[in-house]
This record gives C-alpha cells, sequence and structure tokens, in this order.
C-alpha cells in the first residue's frame, strides 16, 4: 500500500494525441499526453525510411573497404588509361 499524499495521481487511461487526433492510451501520470512522432508516423517503423548520403560519406566507406562504389556502372564504362596507353612503355630491355 503506498504511502499516503506522496505519489502522484496515477491515470490508467491516459490519452496520447498526436497531431490532434487520440492514437492510443496508455498509464500515466498525466491524464493527457501531447507527442509529435509516434511508431504509427515514424519513417523506422512506417518502412518508409530513406538512407540520406550525406557528404558522399557511403561511397567513401564502400571505397575504403574495397566494396566498390555506389556508382559502379560508372566505374565500368570508363577505360582505365594505364591499361590503353601502349606508346608509354617503360620496360628497360637495352
Amino acid at each position: 500500500m503506498p504511502k499516503p499524499d506522496i505519489h502522484p495521481n496515477w491515470y490508467p487511461d491516459a490519452k496520447v494525441i498526436c497531431n490532434g487526433e487520440v492514437v492510443m492510451t496508455t498509464g500515466s501520470t498525466q491524464p493527457e499526453l501531447h507527442v509529435d512522432v509516434w511508431s504509427g508516423n515514424h519513417p523506422f517503423f512506417t518502412g518508409t525510411q530513406k538512407i540520406l548520403d550525406t557528404e558522399g560519406r557511403v561511397d567513401r566507406f564502400m571505397r575504403k573497404y574495397g566494396m566498390g562504389s555506389a556508382d559502379a556502372a560508372a566505374d565500368e564504362k570508363t577505360p582505365d588509361s594505364k591499361n590503353n596507353n601502349k606508346d608509354n612503355n617503360t620496360s628497360k630491355e637495352d
């Protein structure tokens, strides 16, 4: 039995409100909880999350660990200048 007059009031059916509509009920010490984001509209839970490539970090990671780059198709189309330049043969067979 809790001591009298030291515990906050408990609301077993507190309403969770997001964007003006009640999204669920839960137990809380406040009768209403106003939230901006909940699992019903957060991109991680809804499956609409997009990976943002800030400052080419994904490409940098791919190059650093030898996994190619995100633009692998563009890299394959450009010929390697070292293999195609036969005029600059620097072997010393004299």
